[in-house]
C-alpha cells in the first residue's frame, strides 16, 4: 500500500501583497517550514502570486504559464524538495485566466488548470473561463486533481474527479465572508459523497471590499476534517492516507452504487 502523503496548506499572507516578490518571499518561508515538518506538497490559495482584489490591475499583473512567477516557484520547490501548487492570473494571448500550477520538487510542471466556474462581477469581467473539467497528476503514488474555489461548490465537478480516479483534490480558494458554510459544511460533504480527500487552501485578511474567511482544511472521505486553520495567517500540516481512502470507499459505496442511466436528464 502506498504510504501516506504529508501535505501542507498555506493560508496567507494576509491582505493585498505589495508585489509578487512579497508573496514569493512568504512562499519560500512557508515551503521551508512545510519541508521541515516532512511535507511533500505545499498548497497555496487562489491568485496567490498577486492577491485577489486587483480589479482591472489583474490584466497587467497576468503572466504566461512559463513566466517569471513560475520560474521563481520552481526554484523554491527545488530548494525545499517538495511540490508546490499555487494560483496566479495567466495571460494567454489576449485572454486572462484564473489559473493554477502544480510544480514538482525538481521544478518541472506537473499540472496546469484554468478555473471553469467564475464567481461574481470581478471574475466575470476580467477572466476567461477554462474549458477542461478534470486535470490530474500523479505524485508520490497519489492521483491528484485540481479545482479552484467556486468550482468545488458544484457537486458535478467533484464527482467527475472521483469517477476519473482522483484521490486528493487540490482546491486553492479565495472564499469571502459570510460564506463560511463552504469550508465548514460543503467541503467535508463533498469529500464524503464523492469519497476522496479535499485540500482547501483559502486566503485570509481583507483586500478591498473582500474579507476572506480563512478556515483552510483537509477533509477526508470518512467525513472527518484532519486539519483546520483559523481566520488568520496559518500553515497546517496533515496526512493523506491511501489506506483510509481504500477502507472508506469499501464502506461507503456511492461510486459503485450509482445508476447513471437515470441521470441523463440532469445534463
Amino acid at each position: 500500500m502506498t504510504p501516506p502523503l504529508r501535505i501542507a496548506l498555506y493560508q496567507g499572507p494576509p491582505g493585498v501583497p505589495s508585489s509578487t516578490g512579497e508573496t514569493l518571499d512568504a512562499l519560500a518561508g512557508a515551503a521551508r517550514r512545510a519541508a521541515g515538518a516532512g511535507a511533500r506538497l505545499l498548497l497555496t490559495n487562489e491568485l496567490y502570486l498577486t492577491g485577489y482584489a486587483l480589479g482591472a490591475d489583474v490584466v497587467g499583473r497576468a503572466e504566461a504559464a512559463d513566466g517569471p512567477g513560475a520560474s521563481a516557484v520552481a526554484a523554491i520547490a527545488d530548494e525545499c524538495g517538495l511540490a508546490i501548487g499555487y494560483g496566479y492570473p495567466e495571460r494567454d494571448g489576449t485572454a486572462v485566466h484564473n489559473s493554477f500550477q502544480l510544480i514538482a520538487p525538481d521544478g518541472a510542471r506537473l499540472a496546469h488548470y484554468r478555473k471553469t466556474h467564475l464567481f461574481g462581477d470581478f471574475e466575470g469581467a476580467y477572466f476567461t473561463p477554462g474549458d477542461e473539467a478534470v486535470v490530474q497528476a500523479d505524485f508520490d503514488g497519489v492521483r491528484l486533481g485540481v479545482l479552484i474555489c467556486y468550482d468545488v461548490e458544484f457537486p458535478e465537478t467533484v464527482r467527475a474527479h472521483a469517477l476519473a480516479g482522483t484521490e486528493l483534490l487540490l482546491v486553492p480558494t479565495a472564499l469571502m465572508r459570510p460564506y463560511e458554510i463552504v469550508p465548514q459544511t460543503i467541503v467535508p460533504a463533498r469529500a464524503w459523497e464523492s469519497q476522496l480527500y479535499i485540500a482547501y487552501a483559502n486566503r485570509c485578511g481583507t483586500e478591498g471590499e473582500f474579507t476572506f474567511a480563512g478556515l483552510s482544511c483537509l477533509a477526508a472521505p470518512d467525513g472527518t476534517v484532519r486539519a483546520r486553520a483559523g481566520a488568520g495567517e496559518d500553515l497546517i500540516i496533515a496526512d493523506v492516507d491511501p489506506a483510509l481512502l481504500k477502507a472508506s470507499r469499501a464502506e461507503n459505496t456511492y461510486l459503485n452504487d450509482r445508476r447513471p442511466e437515470l441521470y441523463g436528464a440532469l445534463g
